[in-house]
């Protein structure tokens, strides 16, 4: 089966919702033609509909490296950090796109989304950790009532303490949704990073061969990452594509 072939079954396994399937053909077609950009960018999005974000990314990275001056490139790197939330990448990206395909108003659109995305996002860095402190005097004004109306022998006696008290209470707050806000940025950079490979295999899909050499005196190429010319089924390739969602 030629390229041109695989690129079709990839294509029609994607229309069809068989996003896992067309990984299959378009990493076939990839193999026999690594520096084919089109390829690339439909594996990046069969790769993006099963959310394996950190392979899609590598797609659309690769794409943009072997034809910088096409549009969908970029537009596949930007539906990437959009899905991942890093909306000032996505927004980056989706400019880019626009500056070599002006005539696509959907880029506007895409635009347009990541800005409000983003300033949504920045919104919630400033916001959220004042609420944090907010929250954190209403908590420290109700221990003061309560140690001044419920218990016989108040602690906090003297005013200082009480304002102190909620002071720090409020500070705890602050600090608390601050460190939230940086656990879902980490979280949010995790998506783009390779999964765990708990079984200690290979699971990479890089187009980066050696050769080895075959009976009649020549070379064979053959795909990193594959021990001892180990194949696999459709059902375990789909298994190793599923690892890292569940990471």
């Amino acid at each position: 089966m030629n390229v041109d072939e695989l690129r079709e079954k990839g294509n029609a396994c994607v229309k069809e919702g068989k996003h896992e399937e067309a990984v299959l053909h378009y990493s076939a077609a990839i193999q026999s033609d690594p520096n084919n950009h089109a390829l690339h960018s439909n594996r990046s999005l069969a790769f993006l509909k099963i959310q394996q974000y950190f392979l899609a990314y590598k797609d659309a990275k690769r794409t943009i490296d072997l034809k910088p001056d096409w549009a969908k490139g970029y537009f596949r790197k930007a539906e990437v950090e959009m899905a991942t939330f890093h909306f000032e990448k996505a927004l980056t990206s989706y400019s880019m796109a626009f500056r070599l395909q002006k005539d696509d108003c959907s880029l506007i659109d895409s635009m347009r989304k990541a800005g409000r995305e983003l300033k949504k996002d920045q919104r919630a860095d400033r916001q959220i950790p004042w609420l944090g402190a907010g929250i954190g005097i209403i908590v420290g004004v109700i221990i003061v009532l309560a140690d001044y109306l419920i218990v016989d022998k108040p602690v906090l006696v003297h005013p200082i303490l009480k304002v102190l008290m909620t002071i720090a209470i409020s500070f705890i707050g602050f600090g608390f949704c601050k460190l939230y806000r940086y656990y879902v940025k980490n979280q949010r950079d995790s998506l783009l990073q390779p999964p765990f490979d708990l079984s200690g295999e290979n699971d990479s899909l890089d187009n980066n061969s050696h050769e080895e050499p075959n009976g009649n005196g020549g070379s064979t190429r053959m795909p990193e990452g594959r021990d001892n010319q180990k194949k696999f089924t459709k059902a375990q390739a789909r298994h190793r594509y599923r690892k890292g969602k569940s990471n």
